[in-house]
């Protein structure tokens, strides 16, 4: 939570301080006016921090943000010397030297923003091997949807710095709003997720430590790794394997998944299945899932549980996906199924 705040509040605060200088706030006071601080130089680090702490990795990364920070107290500080050097010269040349400076600034803070940026997706794709615990919490689809909002503001940012150059950093200040105002929006959004999220995460943690479900073993299915002649006893051992095991509850389930498992050709294990259950593979593994969300629901030890965990505990991979199939099977919503059952 710490990151995600200041990561918040980093946005917030260049966002301000945008606003203040674009209404020309501190017209009278000539140092203030001049001695803005960067606060974009430090959005991207933060999320790093964030993304690195919520995948529980920190301990293996790259601190970036201790080589970032001296960085960003030097351009403060060379700032203040500038503004200082140039404060008893002519209004005009200093408003215009000082408005190159910046944009030369921000373009470095830009391609600096843009690297962490880059290197914070590229840990999210390539080292999952890294983060599997938090992954089977989590499939980590806010993130990477703050990924595809971060680019967009990159775009904007890149659009706005070169209109400034090209308008021979005069008149830009317009340039900038419709960055404003998707950072604005982005700060709500993450604010939100984050909320949400984390406290998803942390019932879901709970709430399999409650039910003490570990993730399954090889062991628990060489029992069925043969090769049966009566296609009836190698469903009913399919049946039981997942139902003892709660393997409906792995994130990662799926026909061919369990094919492979099971050591048939997926071909034949979704023939077994639907010979025998009538149903396709999806909905024989919802039908255990259902009715194990109804068990959690029935349970008032579980009433102070939100229901969007329970759902995903109970092996769905969206909190719409589980209300969507419960109400398809059961003919009410899982909050309606709760109150009625608990009360």
């Amino acid at each position: 939570m710490i990151f995600i705040n200041l990561l918040v509040l980093t946005i917030s605060l260049n966002n301000i301080q945008s606003w203040i200088l674009a209404e020309d706030f501190y017209i009278k006071y000539f140092f203030l006016d001049y001695v803005q601080i960067p606060w974009h130089f430090l959005i991207a680090p933060f999320f790093y921090m964030f993304l690195i702490h919520y995948l529980e990795i920190e301990k293996r990364s790259k601190n970036l943000l201790k080589s970032i920070l001296p960085v960003f107290v030097v351009i403060i500080i060379i700032r203040i010397g500038f503004v200082s050097f140039f404060s008893d010269k002519n209004t005009l040349d200093i408003d215009y030297l000082f408005e190159k400076y910046t944009s030369i600034e921000e373009i470095f803070s830009l391609l600096v923003s843009l690297s962490i940026f880059v290197y914070s997706f590229f840990v999210l794709t390539k080292k999952e091997q890294l983060f599997s615990k938090i992954l089977s919490f989590d499939n980590l689809k806010w993130i990477y949807t703050f990924f595809k909002l971060g680019l967009l503001t990159y775009v904007f940012w890149i659009i706005a710095l070169a209109i400034t150059v090209a308008l021979d950093f005069k008149e830009y200040i317009y340039s900038y709003y419709p960055l404003r105002v998707l950072t604005t929006i982005l700060i709500y959004w993450i604010g939100l997720q984050s909320l949400l999220q984390l406290r998803l995460l942390k019932e879901r943690k709970v709430l399999r430590k409650k039910l003490n479900f570990t993730s399954y073993s090889q062991e628990t299915i060489l029992n069925i790794k043969e090769k049966e002649d009566d296609q009836k006893v190698l469903f009913d051992k399919i049946n039981t394997l997942i139902n003892q095991q709660r393997l409906f509850r792995e994130p990662k389930l799926s026909l061919v998944f369990l094919a492979d498992e099971v050591d048939i050709s997926a071909s034949k294990l979704s023939t077994i299945i639907k010979q025998y259950s009538n149903k396709n593979f999806n909905d024989y593994i919802n039908d255990f899932r259902i009715e194990f969300a109804k068990e959690l629901l029935k349970n008032s030890d579980y009433k102070n549980y939100t229901i969007a965990s329970i759902g995903l505990e109970s092996g769905f991979n969206s909190k719409s996906t589980f209300y969507y199939t419960f109400k398809k099977q059961t003919g009410f919503t899982p909050y309606t199924y709760q109150k009625s059952s608990i009360s």
